[in-house]
């Protein structure tokens, strides 16, 4: 199954609902990768470690699996990426007021949502292909694809992607792989 509807299944929710969910929390967390990433915050590398150290692409193997998600690497990437539990309180509430949706769900939904953008990010390099990776996903790249620029206006997320766009060519998706490529180095 795919990490939506995994996700979708361990919170309780409906699958448009959790896609909805998905889109209003995924900003919040590629924000958090991305400063994560930048050199104050311990740089590229301190990112890659954490995501490695933390499993990698199998952090998406994880979430998608029929077990009971660990919520632990959800929440060490949380730590990482907002540096609080009060940041993820009010990601959750803002996701709240903007979707209608419980925030409790949402804080539940949050370290699963980490969980599956890490790995789907890991394993898009290095994977045995990316069709593989992508249908694993179950529809996050396409969720990814939307809140990065393309796609729907997943809640007003436009200045985001020239945000995450590293190095100016429009497309802040590659930089957001590229990132996360050299975790198989």
């Amino acid at each position: 199954t795919g990490a939506l509807e995994s996700i979708s299944r361990e919170v309780g929710l409906d699958s448009a609902t959790t896609q909805t969910a998905a889109g209003a929390l995924l900003p919040a967390i590629l924000g958090g990768f991305k400063k994560q990433a930048q050199p104050s915050a311990g740089g590229l590398g301190g990112l890659i470690d954490m995501m490695g150290g933390l499993g990698g692409g199998s952090l998406l193997d994880a979430v998608v699996g029929n077990a009971p998600t660990p919520q632990e690497p959800g929440n060490e990437i949380l730590g990482q990426i907002f540096g609080s539990k009060d940041v993820s309180r009010t990601v959750a509430g803002q996701a709240a007021q903007t979707t209608g949706i419980d925030p409790s769900i949402l804080k539940k939904m949050l370290p699963l949502l980490a969980m599956a953008v890490a790995g789907y990010l890991s394993s898009q390099r290095g994977a045995p292909s990316q069709a593989s990776a992508e249908t694993q996903s179950g529809g996050l790249g396409s969720i990814l694809g939307q809140v990065l620029g393309g796609g729907q206006n997943v809640g007003g997320l436009g200045g985001l992607a020239s945000m995450l766009d590293l190095d100016g060519d429009g497309n802040p998706l590659d930089d957001i792989i590229g990132m996360a490529g050299k975790l198989r180095r």
